[in-house]
This record gives C-alpha cells, structure tokens and sequence, in this order.
C-alpha cells in the first residue's frame, strides 16, 4: 500500500495496517449527505453514523430514542455522500441486547438498506453471543467499551469509567473477548488515559478513543462538537476546531437585515 491519501477506499484492511504502521486513525460522526461529503472529502478515515443523532439531530437528552429505521435514514444519506471513509453505523438501543437472533436481523437490515460497511455494538461479555451472530454473516463489527451511552440510566451518570480496579480488569477482559470474536476495532469512551494504552498495546485491533487520551491507535469526535455548531457541550477531552454556531447564527442575522432593509436581492440576484 502506498501513501495514505492514495487509499481509494478505507477498509477495516486498512485499518489495521494504520495500526501496524503506527499511523493514527481518524473518524468523525456524520448524519446527513451534506456533512457527509464534507468530511469525506476532507480525507477522513472512517465515519461513524452515531446513535448520537439522537441528540444532535432530533434533540434528545439520550440516545435511546432512536429508531432502527431512523440510523439506516442516516445512514443511507451518509453513504450516498462517502466515496472514500470506512462507514460504521451504531445499532440503536434495544436492537441487540439480549437477543442475538434481533441482533443479526438488525445489522442485515442496516446493511442491505443503507449499503454501509460495518456496525458498532456497545458493550462486552454480555452483548458477545450478537457479535458472534453478526460477525457469522460476515458483517464487520465495531466494539465500544468504556462509558456506554446506551447504559446511561445503568451509570445514572456521564463520568469517566473504569477508574475502580474491577472496573478496569473487566474492561481489559472484554478488549479480549471481543478481539477473539473478530471484531475489527474498538471505541473506548471516557476511560482514564493510561487504561486506554494498556488496552491499546493489548490487543492487535484498532483502538479508537474518545476522552481516552492519546495512547490508543485513532480518536473519535462527534462533528457538530468539533465545528462548534453545538454550543452547550463542553467535556474537557473536546478540542473545538470552530465556533460554527457563532458564525451561522451571524449569517442568518445579516441575511434576515438585507431582507427586511431591501438590499436583498439585489439588480445582480433578479432575473
């Protein structure tokens, strides 16, 4: 393989020839085609169509409320938008847990309806036979660890996990366990930095983190975070590359004056 930017398309292949380099993993959230394509063309490595839509999308307090058929709207528009990233796409709660049979319908339906490439599951030992099921129709699986925000009720609390000794042991078990299944990489949420890199330098699979500091493969963000189009979200692991909501809100403003002062549009913008 040559130089990174001459990847036509990220594979889960590549992903871990990114790892074995040392090359770090980027990937960001994307919901709709416009975005999409943006960060797609941008040179982004993968991109997750995150259970996150839930908030960041249709103003949820929680990702729980989101629908089967709503992650595959999403994900569909993403995928019509990405010539280049790896897609994942999370299954939404209540799709897995619980139920391998719902688990593997659930990953079919996402597949055959919006043409993405993988899915990420939540959680370790309990959710292991779905990930069997899923990874046996030959469908890439994305593992998640750490603070699962589908458990938020569980946690009662968005704190950083795994900071207790048990805590920690079962989360290296679970890096195991899901590695052994097959899964192609592993999202760690909110965990302290150096459990991360334990975890990292443990397993032979990509290691994605989010406020799990800089010792894993590859980091993770949510977009409308990053661009500063979310202004009331502000955790420390979050580094905001603009303040998209200022200068949106400000474009608006100056378009609503040019209307009401008849500046707009002018003899140039008529027909």
């Amino acid at each position: 393989m040559s130089k990174h930017s001459d990847i036509k398309r990220v594979t889960t292949h590549v992903l871990q020839e990114l790892k074995l380099k040392g090359e770090k993993i980027s990937m960001l959230t994307a919901y709709d085609y416009s975005m999409a394509k943006i960060i797609d063309e941008a040179g982004i490595d993968v991109i997750l169509v995150g259970d996150s839509a839930s908030n960041v999308m249709a103003g949820h307090e929680t990702t729980l409320p989101i629908t089967l058929d709503q992650m595959i709207y999403h994900a569909s528009s993403v995928v019509r938008a990405a010539k280049r990233s790896l897609i994942v796409v999370d299954l939404p709660f209540g799709t897995y847990q619980g139920n391998s049979k719902m688990a593997l319908a659930s990953a079919i339906q996402i597949m055959k309806e919006s043409g993405a490439h993988s899915v990420k599951l939540e959680g370790g030992r309990e959710i292991i036979e779905s990930v069997d099921r899923i990874l046996s129709a030959g469908i890439p699986v994305m593992g998640h660890l750490g603070l699962t925000p589908q458990s938020i009720y569980k946690f009662g609390t968005y704190v950083v996990r795994a900071k207790e000794e048990d805590e920690a042991q079962r989360l290296k078990e679970d890096a195991l366990l899901l590695e052994a299944s097959g899964c192609f990489a592993i999202v760690l949420e909110k965990i302290p930095a150096h459990l991360a890199k334990e975890v990292a330098e443990s397993v032979n699979i990509p290691v994605i983190g989010i406020g799990a500091g800089n010792g894993v493969d590859g980091q993770v963000l949510v977009s409308h975070d990053m661009l500063g189009i979310n202004n009331d979200f502000n955790p420390r692991f979050l580094r905001k590359y603009h303040n998209l909501y200022e200068e949106m809100k400000g474009a608006v403003g100056a378009y609503i004056k040019d209307v009401k002062s008849k500046d707009f549009p002018n003899e140039k913008e008529q027909y």
